[in-house]
């Protein structure tokens, strides 16, 4: 304890968090890192001595298991006597596993939340494990965490949707995730507008299966959300985190080719480009049908990034499959490219599909699908050289320059020579002069 005027002072006890996964992911740690200020904690960094670890898990992959495993015991290295908290998606689907471990005090899952810092603090009275995972109805709600607070960023994450009920049969979302939920559009407009006033200049919606946000709402559309969105005051962009091929609509489209908020820059998962592995996986388009829809999409605006994901290594996927694949991803020409090979998930079909992929035959298709990605992506960024491009700076090198993303999704450095001082949060016009490595470099020519 300290003094201050003359009164004593308490010392704030300190929350550490480690996130792995998805956007949505690191969105909810935000607004857990908000519920514990509000109940008087400081945030510290993880790998600094506190008094709470979470750890918000992620399950997609085995490797994502493993890293989930090895933070929860790192927390408890580096402080015996602190408590520690798993939460996320592998404590949400495998609960066992997680108590198994022996290092968390407390497994909740991904929902159930909103009075977390109240029930860390009734551990420190009683310091007995605890597993709080409760499995999904058949309907559910949408966890109502607090807004994420700003920390100098200029770009936030807004989750808007939670729940799949896709079917994928190498995905474990559904179960970890529950049903479809949305969060009412009047909350999300609040919650966007608070962002904003706080100093957010870019809005990410985010969630899990996005492109159907208000499926579970009476007559609620994202479309209707983005043009609710779009009246806010001061908000410079708004950009969507990732949407199915078969979300895509033309009501959408028009909203995105017309709008000067909305980003031109769509993630639109593809996971395979062969016919029959999309088939085994579930996914309801084809091949030729995902193509259309670029196509499609670039007629109405050339210049539009499109991104995606793509697995390597499903089950049944013979060399014929793959090469189909790095040929059908080669056509399309993506300005973005996430590769990922296939991690069996207990409990769901693929992980009981015949041919099985041997580890070394995915890692080299891996491989040959991030090479064939960094190659389209330095394509990509090579068209807007000689343009002039909106960079939204989102901080300040000491080397005089400053760094940020364009509208389409393109990491920028922007010399300052010297000026950088009040720059993050800027909206810079620069013209573009070169690519370098993974990025664009441009001088500026104004800013907002």
């Amino acid at each position: 304890m300290g003094r201050s005027g003359g009164g004593l002072k308490i010392k704030k006890k300190k929350v550490a968090f480690y996130t792995l996964g998805c956007k949505v992911n690191f969105c909810e740690t935000e607004a857990l890192q908000a519920l514990f200020e509000k109940a008087g904690y400081s945030v510290t960094d993880f790998s600094r001595p506190a008094d709470v670890y979470v750890i918000n898990t992620c399950t997609v992959t085995g490797l994502s298991d493993h890293k989930s495993r090895k933070a929860i015991r790192r927390a408890r290295r580096r402080a015996p006597e602190a408590i520690i908290v798993a939460t996320g998606c592998y404590a949400q689907g495998f609960p066992e596993e997680v108590e198994a471990l022996e290092q968390a005090d407390l497994v909740i899952g991904t929902h159930g939340r909103e009075n977390l810092p109240q029930i860390v603090a009734s551990l420190e009275q009683d310091r007995s494990p605890r597993g709080l995972v409760r499995p999904y109805g058949a309907r559910g709600s949408f966890e109502m965490l607090p807004p994420a607070r700003r920390r100098g960023r200029t770009r936030g994450f807004l989750k808007i949707q939670e729940g799949c009920n896709q079917g994928c049969t190498y995905c474990i979302i559904p179960t970890v995730r529950g049903p479809l939920r949305s969060l009412p559009i009047e909350e999300a407009v609040a919650r966007a507008q608070a962002m904003v006033e706080s100093g957010y200049r870019e809005i990410v919606l985010t969630g899990i299966h996005l492109g159907l946000y208000g499926a579970d709402l009476e007559q609620v559309t994202l479309g209707a959300l983005l043009d609710e969105l779009e009246r806010i005051p001061g908000l410079l962009r708004l950009r969507l985190s990732s949407i199915e091929p078969s979300d895509i609509t033309g009501e959408l489209v028009e909203r995105i080719i017309s709008s000067e908020k909305i980003c031109p820059h769509l993630h639109i998962p593809l996971q395979s480009g062969d016919g029959e592995i999309l088939k085994l996986m579930n996914r309801p388009y084809t091949p030729e049908e995902y193509l259309y829809l670029v196509r499609w999409l670039r007629e109405l605006k050339s210049d539009l990034a499109i991104s995606a994901d793509v697995m390597v290594g499903f089950p049944g996927e013979k060399e014929e499959h793959h090469r189909r694949s790095l040929s059908f991803v080669r056509s399309v020409n993506f300005s973005r490219l996430h590769v990922f090979a296939y991690s069996p998930r207990p409990g769901t079909p693929a992980a009981e599909f015949p041919g099985q992929v041997e580890s070394a035959v995915k890692e080299r298709r891996s491989r040959e699908m991030i090479e064939l990605g960094k190659k389209m992506a330095a394509s990509f960024r090579r068209k807007f050289i000689g343009s002039l491009q909106e960079v939204l700076i989102e901080k300040v090198s000491p080397y005089d320059f400053g760094e940020g993303l364009t509208p389409h999704y393109l990491r920028t450095r922007v010399a300052l020579d010297g000026r950088g001082r009040g720059w993050p949060g800027k909206a810079v016009t620069a013209k573009i002069e070169k690519e370098e490595g993974q990025f664009l470099w441009g001088d500026p020519i104004r800013q907002t």
